[in-house]
């Protein structure tokens, strides 16, 4: 049984399409907004992928590939703390109230001592210790339904200019992790914009939108990754250990064994020492093997093209909550280099996505009234969304502060729209 690919893709005859726009909702004043930036202490280098989450409360988000950040706090939580964690780093505990806008937020490397001692005591191998982390998932993850708000950006660049930008926030009804029900997706608010001039006569499609992201859950989905079948083909080996949130991560890397010819995955695993559970997930495809990495990706495709991805970078955080944890936070960045035959000159599209959960609750409520609002696996996010047109088209959710290049292309737009 081979892994299943997390997204396919799809090159189609470009077609010009009219987008008309949604209704939007207007910010809600009360919410307090505060902007920044988490830096490390010593060097002042923004750090990635931070967390920040408010305290009693199910409230979070994420820094960006620029460390910044943007949460919307509610008044009923403003007497609250906010905690900012990364990997590495030792946790801080702010004030809200006494929270600075624009403020560079600095945190402190933790330089306790892990020895080789701490793998020592652990008394499992590598292999080991990956295989009772797969089966934790019933003690170490929520068993209960759970209604997550999220994110999700999409992104397609050509070379190094953004072609198209998509966004959605998104209901995740999220099932318990020891049952293998599949989760669904509630789509609430989409936009997007594609530039077909930077895309010439191709455009992409990521067919998956944030179910792709979704399935980097490795706990809920280790088919994508690990499956019964293939484990044997890895090699699994001990990192230098880490801390996160004054915990313990024991480390682990693997990769696919020399003789083995499918394209399987490498990198890191992070595991918390205490409950054995998987926090966080960093992995790449092996794309050597050109026709088989292609094979797993491309679903469709016009015939006078070769395509085959040059990276397949992957990544997943995950938070605790009461003793449990969940799916937090994904990334994915795949990189296609596009042939035409014939052609002197060839094309590279980068497609990135993120989502990031900003909320969640309990809920036992069935889907079955909201069937007609489920969005598919299948569906393709920008055949669903309007173009930007309206900075408080989010109202109150909590979004990923945008990078600065896609902020620049986003402002682009907005000019483009007044213009006509």
């Amino acid at each position: 049984m081979k892994t299943k690919p997390i997204f396919r893709l799809i090159l189609v005859c470009l077609m010009v399409t009219l987008y008309t726009s949604l209704g939007f909702t207007q910010t809600n004043t009360a919410f307090k907004e505060i902007e920044g930036k988490v830096v490390d202490e010593t060097n002042k280098s923004p750090l990635i992928f931070a967390d920040l989450t408010v305290s009693n409360s199910n409230i979070s988000t994420v820094t960006n590939s620029d460390g910044d950040f943007l949460l919307k706090i509610p008044p009923s939580l403003l007497k609250e703390t906010l905690t900012i964690s990364y990997l590495g780093y030792e946790d801080k505990i702010l004030n809200i109230e006494r929270i600075e806008n624009h403020s560079k937020i600095k945190l402190t490397p933790a330089y306790t001592e892990l020895s080789a001692i701490n793998i020592t005591s652990l008394k499992m191998s590598a292999n080991e210790l990956v295989l009772e982390t797969l089966k934790k998932k019933s003690s170490t993850y929520t068993n209960e339904n759970t209604l997550m708000t999220a994110f999700y950006r999409e992104t397609i660049k050509k070379r190094r200019k953004n072609a198209s930008l998509s966004e959605a926030v998104v209901k995740i009804h999220k099932q318990p992790y020891n049952n293998y029900r599949n989760d669904h997706i509630e789509l609430i608010k989409a936009r997007k914009s594609t530039n077909y001039s930077r895309l010439d006569t191709i455009a992409l499609k990521l067919q998956g939108g944030p179910f792709g992201n979704l399935y980097t859950d490795i706990i809920k989905y280790p088919e994508y990754i690990f499956t019964p079948e293939n484990i044997p083909n890895y090699e699994f080996n001990f990192g230098e250990s880490t801390q996160i949130n004054n915990s313990l991560i024991y480390v682990v890397n693997f990769k696919q064994r020399d003789h083995i010819d499918e394209p399987l995955y490498y990198g890191k695993l992070y595991i918390d020492s205490k409950t054995l559970a998987l926090t966080s997930a960093v992995y790449s495809l092996n794309v050597e093997n050109r026709e088989l990495s292609s094979q797993m990706y491309i679903r469709k495709k016009p015939r006078k093209v070769d395509v085959y991805p040059t990276e397949a970078s992957y990544r997943v955080n995950y938070r605790t909550s009461n003793g449990k944890w969940h799916y937090a936070y994904s990334n994915i960045s795949l990189t296609f280099k596009v042939n035409w035959r014939g052609k002197l000159f060839n094309s590279i599209y980068t497609l990135s996505s993120e989502m990031a959960i900003t909320d969640w609750e309990l809920n036992e409520s069935k889907i079955a009234h909201i069937k007609s609002q489920l969005i598919r696996p299948t569906t393709i996010l920008t055949d669903k969304a309007s173009g930007f047109s309206d900075p408080r088209f989010w109202g109150e959710y909590n979004i990923i502060e945008p990078e600065k290049s896609i902020e620049s292309a986003i402002k682009k737009i907005q000019k483009q729209l007044k213009r006509t």
